[in-house]
């Protein structure tokens, strides 16, 4: 099996957005082409990372659309949606379509609008994807955040401060992408002042609704070597499921499918958690942040807090700078696009055009999590 390239990557603005998810797709889907230097003509698989057009836009065959607009007819087409682990999925899809020797040419384009419905109405669709008996009680992801973040607190003796830290870092770090939703430092006090959603988590624990695309373009390395100036490897990909039901689990606090996810990735890498170099991890909730650390080797249970407070996750100066973009938190949340613009972040950093951002990295790490830890896609990315 032939090793898989990414030749290409883009990412539009993110935030509140005029465009349309059409327009939204091609905007991210034309700039991934032309950083590739890749004809649309070229593509032989596209795939679109979307959640929820039908129900946020009332919008479908977005894929097909999609194809027509980018002029890549006659391309396979295929919309993937795995909740809010979309994109991650799309990145498991596009490596598998290169891998298996099906594409030469893969695009992979994740979008989604969300911001001309309200809070509580985005909140609804999003909380769908919940166990039909929990939804009908009423259960959003924020209120599993809230119990989750208090039973862990409560649990290892944390500090309510090491969750606003985490915020209060992802934020910082968003200053710097001129992308980014939200490019504003917002203090540890702030945050921990801002109103309660879900106690103990507050305003400030919580990512942005977001309009956005972001988009990758794949290759087989052989052909990586033949057209592209630089580009970087999927060293390591794989994807897994939970319990579907959350209080069903044996433990909360642990994240099991990004345990196995992890697992797949490193095993086909042939790295550990030792040899990241810099990670972007799913802080749709500051508590996630820390739980995936801890599912994914990077800490053991309970101890993830110190790498917080001991500045480790700090882009400058840290042993393992996490969310460097400013994460879901400060960049926003376009669901089918964020496990994508993890990637690009990722891309981006290993061949050193991160700008202000840029940290020393050779092997970096993307999880995308979709609910709270239904479903995750982690991937490795290296140099080539």
């Amino acid at each position: 099996m032939e090793r898989v390239a990414i030749i290409g990557a883009s990412m539009t603005k993110f935030g509140s957005r005029e465009a349309w998810i059409s327009e939204l797709l091609v905007e991210a889907g034309r700039a991934g082409l032309d950083d590739a230097g890749v004809e649309p003509s070229r593509v032989d698989h596209l795939y679109v990372s979307n959640m929820a057009s039908g129900e946020l836009e009332g919008q479908t065959g977005v894929s097909n659309a999609l194809a027509h607009d980018l002029g890549v007819v006659p391309a396979y087409t295929e919309r993937v949606d795995q909740t809010s682990a979309s994109g991650g999925a799309g990145i498991y899809a596009a490596w598998r379509s290169i891998a298996s020797g099906a594409s030469e040419c893969t695009l992979l384009v994740g979008g989604e609008k969300m911001t001309h419905r309200s809070t509580a109405e985005a909140t609804d669709v999003i909380a769908s994807l919940t166990h039909p008996v929990e939804y009908k009680h009423g259960v959003t992801l924020p209120s599993f955040a809230g119990l989750v973040a208090r039973h862990y607190l409560d649990r290892y003796d944390v500090p309510r401060e090491s969750l606003a830290k985490v915020a209060a870092k992802n934020h910082r770090n968003g200053v710097d992408n001129p992308n980014a939703q939200f490019r504003t430092e917002v203090d540890v006090e702030t945050i921990l002042d801002s109103p309660i959603v879900a106690d103990p988590l507050r305003l400030y624990d919580f990512c942005p609704i977001t309009d956005g695309s972001a988009a990758l373009v794949f290759c087989p390395e052989s052909v990586a070597t033949e057209i592209a100036d630089e580009y970087v490897v999927v060293a390591g990909v794989d994807g897994a499921t939970d319990t579907h039901v959350v209080h069903e689990r044996d433990d909360p606090t642990h994240m099991a499918a990004v345990a196995a996810s992890g697992d797949g990735a490193f095993e086909m890498s042939g790295y550990g958690p030792e040899d990241v170099d810099v990670a972007e991890l799913h802080d749709m909730f500051t508590i996630l942040e820390l739980l995936q650390l801890e599912a994914l080797g990077f800490a053991e249970r309970g101890t993830a807090w110190e790498l917080i407070e001991d500045g480790e996750l700090d882009r400058d100066t840290g042993s393992i700078p996490v969310n460097p973009s400013g994460g879901l938190k400060s960049k926003g949340h376009p669901l089918g696009a964020s496990g994508v613009a993890q990637a690009v972040e990722i891309y981006e950093q290993i061949l050193g055009d991160a700008g202000p951002r840029q940290v020393e990295a050779d092997v970096g790490l993307c999880c995308n999590v979709g609910g709270f830890g239904n479903c995750v896609t982690t991937t490795i990315l290296e140099g080539a």
